[in-house]
């Protein structure tokens, strides 16, 4: 097998900063109710995880700026986050990103763009049409789903707001917002972006699971088609272990949106509230 020139690449490191504003802002983007005070409200906060992979937003873009791929046809085909240690309220993360696999779909590539720091490590699978071909491996085939009924259906309503109010955050590509851009993507009108679609996803698997958001382990997913702001998603989860869900998620035309997703909460946490909420 031949190796991507890109493979193992160094994006550098970036110190960035954030408040205890910047981190509500998040939850509020990603659905979190006013009333749910220990994620809006700085006196009580708990960082959700996932606000994590705002501040890591940096270094895909920054693969891009490099020329590996076509910046206006790759698209963001999957995430890891893997969380080491909660967020404070407020404060700074030194981070360092390269590129630690690139793997040959024929036609297209597809970039894991690697962010550690002492607090997570996390990864974007980025798809890159035009850039395979170069006789790398392919790589690991997508998850297949539980056979067996699903243990958890919630559901996620997505605001009609959702995409110009996330987009705050950092990534402020136009096809999030402007619907010529959209269209030029190939896509109807703006749509979501796929981390605040998957962030959305993890007050309600936490809530089937018993714990709190801010108990995250680890989350994945692969994006398989995009959301638009308004659309319902119908979840639906399989108990993977104690402290574990698989999930997927569809829109209310039953597209796939969200596939090979699992969520994974700390484990004693998950295990104290199943014992006191034996039906969640």
């Amino acid at each position: 097998m031949t190796a991507s020139p890109w493979r193992g690449r160094d994006l550098g490191t970036r110190t960035v900063s954030y408040t205890a504003r910047d981190a509500i802002l998040y939850a509020l983007a990603v659905g979190a109710p006013a009333d749910r005070l220990d994620l809006v409200y700085e006196e009580r906060l708990r960082v959700l995880p996932t606000f994590a992979l705002t501040l890591a937003q940096w270094a895909p873009d920054a693969l891009g700026a490099l020329g590996a791929f076509d910046v206006t046809t790759a698209v963001h085909g999957g995430q890891r986050l893997e969380v080491k240690g909660p967020l404070e309220r407020a404060g700074e993360l030194t981070m360092s990103a390269r590129v630690a696999e690139v793997w040959d779909k024929g036609s297209a590539a597809v970039f894991d763009v690697e962010v550690s720091c002492e607090r997570f490590t996390a990864t974007w699978s980025l798809f890159a049409p035009g850039s395979g071909g170069f006789g790398g491996d392919r790589g690991p085939s997508a998850p297949r789903r539980p056979d067996r009924p699903a243990e958890h259906r919630p559901t996620v309503a997505t605001h009609s707001r959702q995409a110009a109010l996330y987009r705050l955050l950092g990534d402020r590509h136009a096809m999030h917002i402007d619907p010529e851009a959209a269209k030029a993507a190939g896509m109807p009108r703006p749509f979501l972006h796929g981390l605040c679609t998957l962030a959305a996803t993890l007050l309600p698997l936490a809530g089937v699971l018993g714990a709190h958001p801010a108990e995250l382990l680890e989350l994945e997913a692969r994006f398989a088609a995009p959301v638009f702001p308004g659309d319902r998603l119908a979840l639906r989860g399989w108990n993977d272990d104690r402290s574990g869900v698989r999930f997927e998620a569809s829109a209310g035309d039953d597209r796939t949106v969200l596939s090979g997703g699992r969520a994974r909460f700390t484990a004693a946490d998950v295990a104290h509230n199943r014992e006191e909420t034996p039906d969640a």
